[in-house]
């Protein structure tokens, strides 16, 4: 996406996304996004990149919901050649590949715990570990995630790490739905 992500819409709701977008680009706290499926969490997350400092830097993303553990865990994080059966050379994740910018996490409620227990790391000590070293790397990497479930529940039912969660809902922000926003129907059809 190379052009400045918008969104479209003058409903209170739009109004005080978009207040709260401004708060979280002049911010270098973690963000969560909440909301169903195509109400603009991804566009939102582009707009918190684009007004912020990071501007410049890379803006990264990944669906948790679309790859393996196994496969996560090395796109996210990289691996040292040899770290398993096909890995013949050493490659940086993702994650690294951000540095500087900012990473977008779409459904975060998908990882599996051990996978929460990295990314917790990573986000509490500002550094990670690719598959296979015994060392770490600093990073320097804004995270805004986001999710179409109840964390909440998740973490009352111990699918979702509590202190992962405090960790990742500093600055929350639950998107409504179109259906709630009836008002700014005429203006996506417009747009479209």
């Amino acid at each position: 996406m190379n052009r400045e992500p918008k969104l479209i819409g003058k409903s209170r709701p739009i109004r005080e996304l978009c207040q709260f977008i401004e708060k979280a680009a002049s911010s270098e706290e973690t963000v969560l996004l909440l909301g169903e499926t195509g109400v603009g969490k991804e566009v939102s997350a582009r707009m918190i990149h684009h007004q912020s400092v990071r501007k410049e830097k890379p803006f990264m993303k990944i669906n948790c919901a679309n790859l393996t553990e196994n496969l996560i865990e090395s796109e996210l994080f990289g691996h040292k050649k040899g770290a398993y059966t096909g890995a013949f050379f050493d490659k940086s994740g993702l994650i690294e590949e951000a540095d500087g910018g900012t990473f977008f996490f779409d459904e975060i409620g998908d990882i599996s715990p051990s996978l929460q227990a990295k990314l917790l790391s990573v986000i509490e000590d500002g550094e990670l570990r690719r598959l296979g070293e015994n060392k770490n790397r600093k990073i320097n990497v804004r995270f805004i995630l986001a999710t179409n479930q109840d964390l909440c529940k998740q973490v009352k039912n111990g699918t979702f790490r509590e202190d992962l969660y405090y960790r990742i809902s500093v600055l929350e922000f639950q998107i409504p739905p179109l259906r709630k926003r009836k008002e700014d129907i005429p203006l996506l059809i417009d747009y479209c």
